[in-house]
């Protein structure tokens, strides 16, 4: 009983095969007008769909139309193109109705499975029903109705889809997948979920070879950490490599990052922002044409028109790179520096957050705003921390300083210049952050319209505005020569107040360079309004020598005068008058009595070879002063001359 459907089939297959044997032989019988008439003959041009196995095997005739009906592991097969399933019908050898377990196969790699399936030969398009799986290779399309066009090989789905490959899986409402191009592409809420990120789009492209996904449209990527956003660009899966344009942003928490392109290379583990690019986290925010992160490294470069703002800094150059881990940001190209008050320009910097210590190279500018003051030099070395400056180099190897007093600039340089907050050296600063101490190092010249001054070393404070020069110091303000062991001279908004000389002190006074006026004293202040000369207060062994002279501008004798101390009085650069306190010693002499050269005091000098008469001479090496050795415990020590050879020539070194 077991074998009876089989039986049965078997005679059902072979009733029908005679039958149409008998109906072919009658038609052949009958001629051929008669059988062109019932069946037309086969197109040899067209490829039919071929049965190369079923289990059961029907032939119906309907109408003009002739059927196959066809049940049990049925195999067809059109040219390259095999199909299996359940059951089908074919239509005119062209028309395939497939169910049950429906399998298309195209080469050897591709593969559609589907619950059911209707085929045109004629234009080889097949459309699949039901749980509709399309393979290739590892990748799997899943969706519940599919187009192929196996002559094109294009697989087209409207109403939803799933691709699998690996752990990646991707949705869409419609999609179309070009076999030969390895193309696909989803249209419409398109959804990406992987391991590593999601993405929504609303249009991409996959090339199921080289891998590497095409956005075509707005799409949103988001993964534990990040967002991003952009409406062009590719990600290519093999080598972790992704490229974002138009409109593209990248978020992870506080930072933020927007350029024309982001690329991404997941090997290095860097992002490029390229055109426009801005990265904001927090207070913190960095511009340029492209900025570039190595996560590995923490490392972020800013190049083209760079700029990194944050809470206390604003620092802008050609090139700007900072290194986390080490701490250390560096700059190339002409470069800006805004930490408010300070203000530091140069062609490179070198900052260390570690160490505290920077170094700027190359044409340096540096500015205190609160302070009105500005330094230029070539190199400087600065820490941040403790608001310190260091300059050296510049024209002819010599810093400058330069600020405004009263409207007019003052300018002033030396070998070596510092520039530090009052508070680092413990100084009271009057709770004033901007506070700050300038330090000059050797052969310091000052320059200002009216007013000029040479030093060894000098000290500026704004705490009480206060220069202090030291080491044979000269101050020259219009004829009047100030010099002493010591000189500080005072200002009061901006303006000369008072011009304190301590120990050896001497003011001389020339109009015409031939006779000279001497105030000699242990102490002197001399008192300025508006910038002139108003009075002189001496103090302690006080001497002078004044040559009187009429309303007609000439000499018409020579005072001079010895007391403990005296007082004058000046008015348009002139003595007016002088009061002599405790027991002064005065003698008047006529001109012609008067022997000049003895009436001059002892130590006095007239150095105006060496005063500056403009900003080039600040630098004019050529003018230097050769100083007097500094005592060593208590004694003056003379300058050694270099030895003669045994030749009685000097010794040269090549």
């Amino acid at each position: 009983m077991a074998g009876k459907p089989e039986v049965c089939n078997m005679i059902r297959f072979q009733v029908e095969v005679k039958k149409r044997v008998l109906i072919g032989a009658a038609l052949f019988l009958l001629g051929g007008p008669l059988s062109a008439q019932q069946a037309p003959a086969q197109d040899t041009a067209r490829q039919e769909v071929e049965v190369d196995h079923a289990d059961v095997f029907e032939y119906l005739q309907a109408g003009s139309d002739v059927l196959q009906k066809l049940n049990g592991n049925v195999e067809l097969r059109q040219d390259s193109i095999y199909m299996y399933c359940d059951t089908a019908t074919i239509r005119n050898d062209m028309e395939v109705y497939a169910k049950g377990d429906v399998l298309i196969q195209q080469g050897d790699s591709l593969s559609v499975f589907a619950d059911s399936l209707y085929y045109d030969g004629s234009t080889r398009i097949a459309e699949l029903f039901g749980d509709v799986i399309l393979q290739k290779g590892e990748q799997r399309l899943f969706t519940n109705r599919l187009t192929y066009d196996l002559s094109t090989k294009v697989a087209t789905y409207q109403n939803g889809a799933t691709l699998t490959q690996g752990e990646t899986q991707l949705t869409s409402k419609r999609g179309y997948y070009y076999v030969s191009d390895k193309e696909i592409y989803f249209k419409d809420s398109v959804i990406v979920i992987d391991t590593a990120f999601n993405l929504l789009a609303d249009t991409l492209a996959f090339n199921t070879e080289s891998r590497v996904v095409r956005f075509l449209g707005p799409t949103l990527i988001n993964s534990d950490t990040t967002r991003l956003y952009c409406e062009t660009g590719f990600y290519d899966t093999g080598r972790n490599i992704a490229e974002f344009r138009s409109n593209a942003q990248y978020q992870r928490g506080e930072q933020l990052a927007v350029a024309d392109t982001i690329r991404y290379d997941g090997q290095e583990k860097a992002y490029d922002l390229r055109g426009n690019a801005i990265f904001t986290e927090g207070e913190r925010e960095a511009t340029g044409d492209v900025i570039r992160y190595e996560e590995e490294l923490d490392r972020t470069s800013i190049r083209g028109n760079g700029r990194y703002r944050d809470a206390e800094q604003d620092i802008q150059g050609d090139e700007i790179i900072y290194d986390a881990k080490r701490e250390v940001y560096s700059t190339r190209g002409r470069t800006r520096i805004s930490d408010p008050p300070q203000i530091l320009e140069a062609n490179q910097v070198d900052y260390s957050e570690e160490l505290g210590m920077g170094l700027a190279l190359g044409d340096v500018i540096w500015q205190d705003t609160a302070a009105n003051l500005a330094i230029r030099c070539d190199t400087a070395e600065y820490d941040r921390q403790r608001d310190y400056l260091k300059a050296f180099g510049g024209r002819n190897g010599r810093p400058l300083l330069i600020t405004l007093l009263d409207g007019d600039s003052l300018f002033m340089a030396s070998d070596t210049l510092l520039s530090l907050r009052a508070d680092s050296l413990g100084q009271d600063s009057l709770g004033q952050d901007s506070a700050r101490q300038l330090r000059a190092y050797h052969d310091v010249r000052i320059y200002k319209s009216d007013l000029q001054a040479l030093c060894d070393s000098l000290v500026y404070s704004t705490t009480d505005s206060i220069f202090r020069l030291f080491r044979e110091p000269l101050v020259w303000s219009d004829t009047s020569q100030f010099y002493a062991d010591t000189v500080n001279i005072q200002l009061v908004n901006d303006q000369i107040d008072r011009i304190y000389l301590r120990q050896n002190a001497f003011i001389v006074n020339s109009p015409d360079e031939i006779l000279f006026n001497q105030v000699k004293g242990k102490f002197i202040t001399a008192v300025f309004r508006k910038n002139e000369l108003r009075r002189m207060d001496v103090n302690g062994n006080a001497e002078s020598v004044y040559y009187a002279i009429d309303d007609s501008k000439k000499y018409v004798g020579v005072n001079k005068t010895v007391c403990s101390e005296m007082v004058l009085y000046f008015g348009d650069n002139e003595v007016e008058k002088i009061k002599f306190m405790n027991q002064p010693k005065a003698q008047m002499l006529p001109m012609g009595q008067a022997n000049h050269e003895q009436l001059k005091l002892e130590g006095v000098r007239w150095d105006t070879d060496f005063r500056p008469g403009g900003l080039d001479d600040l630098f004019d090496l050529s003018r230097k002063r050769e100083l007097q050795p500094l005592p060593v415990n208590g004694r003056q020590v003379k300058k050694p001359e270099r030895p003669a050879t045994a030749g009685g020539k000097e010794k040269t070194t090549e």
